[in-house]
């Protein structure tokens, strides 16, 4: 008779004999321990008194350093901030700006439209008014709404989206005397998906944002409200059109828009009726039904109340937080022009370091057979490149840039001078290729790709990265072979021309 165990009995036993193996274990830990801790005790009693401080602080010192150690290996690794690379502006002085601007205006750079910036916000910090932007979607009624604050305005208002074409601003005195500029901004579906850059600059330089809605919010929207919210601005989201709203349905969608602006700082929300005109069958008392056209007055209580309690706050604190956007929106507009300076010299460099090598071609007696200069301008090229954007570059990555690339070239290097060749045969009487100029037309190509290539990796990653520079070179030095061979073909032979008249220009007397 043999005796079998079903799969439940033999896992209880193979626990039962892992529980009984640890316990062993254990208690063989503790005996040992114990003997260790008494053997230890017995040499320490009849020690001086400073040697066991002094043990006693070594010993707690190499075990708060391991304790230590160990949270650090296993404590719960920080998340990222979820503002951080959402676009939420990165807080700027005006010292630092100021300090930016004079570096930027000493390289040569165009910082005119920053000037403009700073200008504008010290005419409006003198006029001393409180400026609020509304936001929304076409057809959402936000130039209806500030008709309704603004009775006496004379606004654009019509039944067909998209009536506000452009930035329309106008005054308004609060109940409680604050002088305000309400500014009404083009519907985001009229310009184009999300806030365009009009838009986010002019909300940058309110006091406080309106966001208009009529419902519960599309994706689209959404997008645009968590856009305005990440620019730390305080905030007001308005529910437009709601006597379309039976009382449930309100608090309904009340309660989806409270759900969207959950963990945003300074917003509230404002439940509105910005008036109008309104549809309603009206019951006559023969019984026969018709339809009748009632005038619905604006409601906007809640929407001046929710206003007044940001006017109400310290005026100081609006004022910081509105020059503190401004700067940023200043700090952005130095970023354009540093990119745009920054991307014109590249070019520039670019250009001059490709003439340079294919005048280094053409004066060559015999053409080399690597297709890319290893020494003074590969390098020299790089380091100008770095220096320009402001990012240090190894010798290490400049050598391992250079030989990847040249691992690149040598793939390419037949089909380069083949077509080297037929763009300089394209020209009138040049006939059949004479000397280095078909090694120059390919120096020129390469120093072209190796130059874009390498700006590209310090202006996207503030860094050369060789791999992604070598690819990236291999790629702009494929494209469009053709048309970029007889555009240097062009460019040798007025070199070559240069050349040839410098001795004549030399020996000519003077």
């Amino acid at each position: 008779m043999s005796l079998s165990l079903r799969p439940s009995q033999l896992l209880r036993l193979a626990l039962a004999l892992g529980v009984t193996l640890l316990t062993v274990v254990l208690l063989w830990v503790l005996l040992v321990v114990t003997d260790t801790a008494y053997s230890v005790w017995e040499r320490l009693k009849d020690s001086p008194a400073w040697f066991l401080y002094l043990y006693g602080i070594g010993f707690l010192g190499i075990a708060g350093a391991g304790g230590f150690a160990m949270w650090r290996l296993l404590r719960p690794r920080r998340q990222p901030d979820a503002a951080a690379g959402s676009g939420s502006p990165v807080p700027i002085s005006r010292e630092e700006l100021e300090e930016r601007m004079a570096r930027a205006s000493a390289a040569g750079m165009d910082v005119e439209a920053v000037r403009r910036e700073l200008a504008l916000l010290a005419e409006r910090k003198v006029a001393g008014k409180i400026h609020v932007s509304f936001f929304g979607e076409i057809s959402s009624g936000k130039s209806s709404l500030i008709k309704a604050l603004l009775p006496g305005a004379e606004l654009a208002i019509s039944a067909r989206g998209g009536t506000t074409r452009e930035v329309c601003a106008y005054r308004w005195q609060s109940p409680s005397g604050d002088e305000l500029i309400l500014t009404d901004m083009p519907g985001t579906n009229e310009v184009g998906a999300g806030l365009d850059e009009m838009a986010r600059s002019e909300a940058l330089r309110s006091h406080v944002v309106i966001y208009v809605c009529d419902g519960d919010l599309t994706r689209n929207q959404y997008d645009d409200l968590r856009a305005l919210l990440e620019l730390g601005k305080p905030a007001i989201v308005a529910l437009n059109k709601t006597d379309r709203y039976r009382r449930e349905e309100l608090d309904q969608v009340l309660a989806r828009l409270r759900e969207h602006v959950s963990g945003a700082a300074r917003v509230e929300l404002a439940a509105v009726q910005a008036g109008g005109r309104r549809e309603a069958l009206r019951v006559l008392p023969d019984g026969r039904e018709e339809w009748v056209v009632r005038d619905m007055g604006p409601r906007v209580d809640e929407l001046r109340g929710a206003l007044q309690r940001y006017l109400d706050e310290d005026p100081a604190v609006l004022e910081r937080l509105r020059d503190s956007s401004v700067f940023v929106l200043a700090a952005r507009r130095l970023d354009e022009a540093e990119q745009g300076y920054r991307r014109r010299r590249a070019e520039e460099l670019t250009r001059s370091y490709s003439r340079k090598a294919m005048i280094g071609a053409m004066a060559a007696i015999t053409p080399g057979s690597d297709l890319i200069i290893q020494g003074y301008l590969g390098y020299s090229l790089i380091k100008a490149l770095s220096e320009l954007y402001d990012a240090p570059v190894r010798k290490i990555d400049t050598d391992l840039l250079l030989e990847l690339a040249q691992k690149r070239v040598a793939r390419s290097s037949t089909i380069m001078l083949a077509l080297a060749g037929n763009a300089m045969k394209s020209f009138p009487g040049v006939g059949t290729l004479v000397g280095g100029l078909a090694h120059a037309v390919a120096y020129g190509m390469i120093f072209d790709a190796l130059g874009k290539a390498v700006a590209a990796s310090l202006e996207s990653r503030g860094a050369l990265r060789p791999a992604q520079a070598a690819q990236a070179f291999e790629d702009t030095l494929r494209e469009n072979l053709e048309a970029r061979a007889r555009r240097f073909a062009r460019l040798a032979l007025e070199l070559q021309k240069e050349v040839r008249d410098e001795p004549r220009e030399a020996s000519r007397p003077r």
